[in-house]
């Protein structure tokens, strides 16, 4: 058994050196493009100035525009009073500013948390939780939500996900160049660069979205064990991630509407229809897992 400070510290420390690691390999990736094109020390600094400034957009509107690709539409404070309670509870214990409250019409059980600090924050829920809920689960599963908000998680997330992105167009763009005869052997050092460039275009995105993946899955783990923390009740929480999978294990279940391989990672669950294609490469654990995990606390 684990106690929930000791899941926090290893799942904290283990997501740190997984993004000082995929910041390195980003670092790496703009050199070699750089290198590749036969720039210099100002290229690289501008090379990174607009990855930079693609950060600081899709810091500043991301969490707008995920509200909207959802479909959410902030609650009403009289019909969800309830909820309501719950996360005003819940923001005074995590000492962050009340977030905004927003419903997805929606019968697939999830939530999710989003903004650009913990003082400018929103979480959505579907009414699909709000139905099969108790009020202990639907309690667990917003203060895992509301850790995310209070350890940064959105901001920390939105990163990977600059990135991750970055990096998918380098490599496009270097593929593109070596397909279609855009790149120089002889300018380029000869073959020998040439070779890295094609195996950097091919393996880099895939690479990279390991590292994304796994820097989302140790995030999920830390939020679940803040959550157990913030309520000292873990059980709650897994009782809701099992209700979850008994849905999820319905034949009959519907695949979660307005959602995409971009906002998936900020979902408590997984948003896709299990034994999906998308599911191969889930940015959260196992529920089965976290199951395992939150019934091992103390």
């Amino acid at each position: 058994m684990a106690s929930f400070f000791d899941e926090i510290a290893r799942n904290s420390l283990k997501s740190v050196l997984l993004m000082a690691l995929f910041s390195a390999f980003f670092v790496a990736v703009i050199y070699l493009f750089v290198v590749f094109l036969g720039g210099g020390v100002f290229s690289f600094t501008f090379a990174i100035a607009l990855v930079a400034i693609y950060g600081l957009i899709t810091y500043y509107t991301g969490d707008k525009l995920v509200l909207a690709v959802s479909g959410a539409k902030e609650a009403d404070p009289k019909k969800y009073r309830q909820l309501y309670g719950i996360i005003e509870g819940l923001a005074a214990a995590t000492q962050i500013r009340m977030p905004k409250v927003y419903i997805i019409e929606d019968p697939t059980p999830n939530a999710f948390a989003t903004g650009r600090s913990k003082n400018l924050s929103s979480v959505a829920v579907t009414t699909g939780i709000l139905s099969i809920m108790g009020k202990n689960e639907l309690t667990g599963v917003l203060a895992h939500e509301m850790s995310h908000v209070a350890d940064n998680d959105v901001q920390f997330m939105t990163i990977a996900i600059v990135f991750a992105g970055a990096i998918g167009i380098i490599s496009a763009f270097m593929r593109n160049m070596l397909f279609f005869g855009g790149a120089n052997g002889e300018r380029n050092n000869g073959g020998a660069l040439l070779l890295i460039a094609l195996v950097l275009g091919l393996l880099a995105p895939f690479f990279a979205l390991l590292i994304r993946l796994a820097i989302s899955r140790k995030r999920e783990y830390m939020a679940d064990a803040n959550g157990a923390r913030l309520t000292r009740d873990p059980h709650s929480l897994a009782d809701a991630l099992k209700k979850i999978q008994a849905f999820e294990k319905n034949p009959d279940t519907p695949q979660m509407q307005n959602v995409n391989e971009v906002t998936a990672n900020l979902y408590f669950s997984s948003p896709f229809k299990a034994g999906s294609f998308a599911n191969l490469f889930s940015t959260h654990p196992p529920i089965a897992e976290r199951i395992k995990k939150l019934e091992a606390m103390y």
